[in-house]
Order: C-alpha cells, then structure tokens, then sequence
C-alpha cells in the first residue's frame, strides 16, 4: 500500500510533458461597446505558433472561430394556400449561435477532418444544436439551412475560407467584421492549430460585447422597471407629437 501511494505521488510531481506547439494571441480589443450610433466594427485576432520542437516538414494551418451568445430559435415554413401565405410547419433549434464567424488559413476541407469539425463543433453547421423536430416534419434539416442563409445574408454568419494571413508557420492574423445588430454578452473565440486536418493545439479567449451610455440605459430600465419605460416611452411620443404639430402650425402660418 505504501508503494502505492509512493508512485501516486511521484506521479503527480513530475512535470507534465510540453506540447509541441502552442498558440500565443493576441486582439485589437477585447471589448465592443454598443452606442446609439454603432454601426458595427471590426475585430484583428493576431498571434503566434510558440515551438518546443523543430518545424515539422508537414505545414500547419490556422482556424479562428468567434461564437456569440447562444439563443432558442423558432424556424417556420410559410406556405401559400388560398392564395394566403400561412404557416404550415416550425421546428425548434435549441441553440444558435447569435453570431459565428469561422475563418481559416486554407479551405476549409484541407484546414479540419470531418471528424475534429464533429469533436469542437467548428463549422456553423456544427455550431447549431438541433435535438429533435416534430415527427410531421421529415425534412428537419432544411429548417437549419434556411436559419444559415438567412444570418449569412444579414452578415451574422460568416464562413471566411482563406482569411488567416499565416506568415512562415508562425506569425498569423484575421480580420473579422463585426454586424451593427449584434447581440449583447460575451463573444466565446478560439483558435485551432491543424496538421493534416487534425487538431494540435486550441487556445479560447472572450470577446465582450456591451451596451454603453443612453443604450444602457434604456436597456436596463426596460428589463428592471418595465411600468416607468413605458411610462417615459408615452411621454417621448406625446411630446414628439405635440412638437410635429406645433411646427406644422408654424410652417402654415409663415
């Protein structure tokens, strides 16, 4: 039993073996602030491949996730019957990332085997949690693609196959925009290191992403007193209406 315990402790003492290679990174900023006149922004995700051993003859390749907060979504199909479009079918999608952008140094094919995109859930596709859809529903999957090309159209999904500049198997960077309709919280960003398609190292930071100024204000007052928004919001739309009037009565007059 002694001896036992003897090796236990031994084992916990020795130090753990180094990776071959580690990601070192940096940002240009690690918090966006929302203001009433935010139109969107622009995040540069830079950093470094840090070698314990020689460069291997097998090239490296580099991809670069930024995930926003996840949120339940409801995907209805309309279908025109009568000459009215109706809804005919819906699916819940349990979590969707609110924004996703996936940037990689190569194409995608070359950058991620299937089966590391299935193990860290890297492609949007992946990104998306969907358990189960209604058992009328056969064709659940074409819900997802249309939540897909709906953000991609709107700037909220972005797949940027070549978008790493990767410098020598060292020094690399990508440039990822950000919408004017962001959602608020924190930004999950990781980056992959990849040889042949496998995962050899990952490093995860956070993005904040905050309202400021007025845009808190009325943020909070909304979620916390929600009788005195309202209240204010009626007096704001009396008052501007009171104000068209009075200067559409000068106009008249002039």
């Amino acid at each position: 039993m002694r001896i036992l315990v003897a090796l236990l402790l031994l084992c916990t003492t020795l130090p753990l073996p180094l990776r071959a290679e580690e990601v070192v990174l940096g940002l240009s900023r690690n918090r966006v602030a929302i203001t009433t006149n935010f139109d969107g922004s622009e995040i540069l995700i830079f950093g470094a491949v840090k070698r314990e051993e020689p460069l291997q003859a097998e090239p490296l390749e580099v991809v670069v996730t930024v995930a926003g907060p996840s949120e339940h979504v409801t995907v209805r199909r309309k279908d025109r019957r009568a000459g009215i479009w109706l809804n005919s079918a819906a699916v819940e999608i349990d979590a969707a990332p609110s924004f996703y952008a996936v940037a990689t140094s190569a194409p995608m094919r070359d950058a991620l085997l299937a089966i590391e995109d299935l193990r860290h859930r890297v492609s949007i596709p992946r990104a998306i949690r969907s358990v189960g859809a209604p058992a009328e529903v056969g064709d659940a999957q074409l819900f997802t693609r249309a939540l897909i090309r709906i953000r991609e159209e709107s700037g909220l999904y972005q797949t940027l196959e070549g978008a790493v500049q990767f410098r020598e198997q060292t020094l690399f960077n990508a440039s990822i925009a950000l919408p004017a309709n962001l959602t608020e919280g924190a930004y999950a960003t990781r980056i992959f290191l990849t040889r042949g398609g496998e995962v050899v190292a990952q490093y995860e930071t956070v993005i904040e992403v905050d309202k400021v100024g007025l845009e808190r204000f009325l943020y909070t007052l909304s979620r916390e007193q929600p009788l005195i928004y309202g209240l204010l919001s009626l007096a704001i739309a009396i008052l501007a209406g009171w104000g068209a009037s009075a200067a559409f009565r000068l106009l008249r007059q002039s």
